[in-house]
């Protein structure tokens, strides 16, 4: 039986805890896990999506044996179109893609998206949602990791030991301290925050959108309930 989910991951060796999308005791199912070598963090997210070395992860994505196949990084979703052109899969390049949803509902300054790197996310990277980026509110709404904070260390420098504890603090810490009243929605970009839904969910009761979310939209029943 082929797998209801592939998952292409970065070329990455830091820690992943469950929750997060690239462990395995995320999910109910067996998932496939391909990694794209050379893929690193640095590589990929960058605020010129369009010079990515998308070829590996095009070769990737005609091997897949997944139902629906997930990116493990949302600053790919430049190339959602691209790759979804290419595989009648269901592809999820990265959460973002929510916005085409959410943007029903919301206005911009009403959702909060926290990024991994403000500073590298641009308009690009809204692909057919791009109406978000015309409103300075969109950039007001959107919030990026601390370069001090310690799940970005862990990730930026690849590193293979991450105290859960510490980094679901932090980061219950810094959205709190950026919750501002306008806010009805939070948007996790960053496919390493998962873990901490719970964390956030102690200090605010917004409803959160991230990639987990999105994959069980398209695939009920793989990701366990309690990381919804």
């Amino acid at each position: 039986m082929a797998a209801s989910l592939t998952i292409l991951q970065l070329d990455t060796k830091f820690a992943r805890v469950p929750g997060d999308v690239g462990c395995i005791e995320t999910y109910i199912e067996e998932v496939e896990i391909l990694r794209i070598n050379g893929a690193t963090v640095d590589a990929i997210v960058s605020d010129r999506p369009e010079i990515i070395d998308i070829t590996p992860f095009e070769n990737a994505l005609i091997d897949a044996q997944g139902k629906v196949v997930v990116t493990s990084c949302g600053f790919l979703s430049y190339w959602q179109e691209h790759l979804q052109a290419l595989s009648q899969k269901q592809l999820v390049s990265s959460s973002l893609i929510a916005l085409e949803r959410l943007s029903l509902r919301y206005t911009p300054e009403q959702v909060m998206i926290v990024t991994f790197d403000k500073a590298s996310l641009t308009p690009a990277h809204l692909g057919a949602y791009g109406a978000y980026g015309a409103y300075d509110a969109y950039w007001d709404a959107v919030v990026g990791l601390p370069q001090d904070l310690h799940l970005r260390d862990v990730i930026s420098h690849n590193r293979t030991s991450l105290d859960v504890e510490k980094a679901g603090r932090e980061l219950a810490e810094f959205v709190q301290q950026n919750l501002r009243e306008t806010h009805k929605h939070i948007l996790l970009e960053c496919t390493n925050l998962p873990p901490y839904k719970s964390r956030l969910r102690e200090v605010c009761d917004l409803p959160i959108t991230d990639i987990l979310t999105e994959i069980d939209a398209r695939a009920k029943g793989v990701v366990r309930p309690e990381f919804l």
